[in-house]
């Protein structure tokens, strides 16, 4: 077995030797034994821990590679892999929104196109989007309380007024509805929508999303496999 100092690790990884002192007193690498002097004793071994604590670090952020490699160091590897299976049903969830948003958008930008020629009132009442629709008015209004739509009220009556991009959001927030999302998630999508300026501007904007999630995955399939090779480092 080959020894390291904590400068070989260090400088292997780029990091501090004062980095990997931490590491080690968080639990994220094993114990090292001492030498007579006190100065820690590393091996391949912690090598291999400090490269899967790093990719997990990548993969799934600080806080969640340091509770993946401290249930590993306590013996606990159930909890250790439960914890890489729900980032990746997380990032499964992050791959359905975005295909659920794709569609929304493709289908408004159609719907947008099919329409364009058709002319009409500029505003709508609540009673003329609900039954375009075919959604109560009560629906909107709690879409509304969600903070999916913000329509502008007359001065005066009170009444509320939907716009071109009024109705847009209400279309969108109806598709993914149907998709079974969640207010609180499709809200967050509609802000995207509105602050991007529109749906070209977010189409744009969800390819980046994309190559994102596309990066995130491989640096999940790179953490895996160094995981793995220091559970059998550990092993043998």
């Amino acid at each position: 077995m080959n020894n390291l100092r904590p400068a070989d690790l260090a400088r292997d990884h780029g990091l501090s030797t004062q980095a990997v002192r931490n590491y080690e007193d968080a639990g994220f690498l094993p114990p090292a034994e001492r030498t007579a002097s006190g100065y820690r004793i590393y091996t391949p071994a912690h090598a291999a821990a400090l490269d899967a604590y790093l990719a997990l670090v990548r993969a799934h952020g600080h806080a969640t590679a340091g509770r993946i490699m401290t249930a590993v160091h306590a013996g606990d590897l159930d909890t250790a892999l439960l914890l890489v299976d729900r980032g990746h049903e997380q990032s499964l969830r992050d791959r359905d929104t975005l295909d659920a948003v794709r569609r929304a958008i493709h289908h408004l930008t159609i719907e947008t196109d099919d329409t364009a020629m058709v002319s009409g009132p500029e505003s709508w009442t609540i009673g003329e989007l609900a039954h375009r629709l075919e959604v109560t008015a009560a629906t909107l209004r709690k879409w509304e309380r969600a903070g999916i739509l913000a329509p502008a009220r007359e001065s005066g009556t009170g009444y509320r007024r939907y716009g071109a991009d009024d109705r847009r959001d209400a279309e969108l927030a109806h598709l993914l509805r149907r998709g079974g999302y969640p207010l609180s998630r499709i809200a967050t999508v509609v802000e995207q929508v509105r602050a991007a300026g529109g749906t070209d501007d977010l189409a744009r904007a969800l390819r980046d999303w994309r190559g994102r999630l596309t990066a995130r995955s491989m640096a999940m399939l790179d953490a895996a496999g160094r995981l793995a090779h220091y559970l059998r480092v550990r092993e043998s």
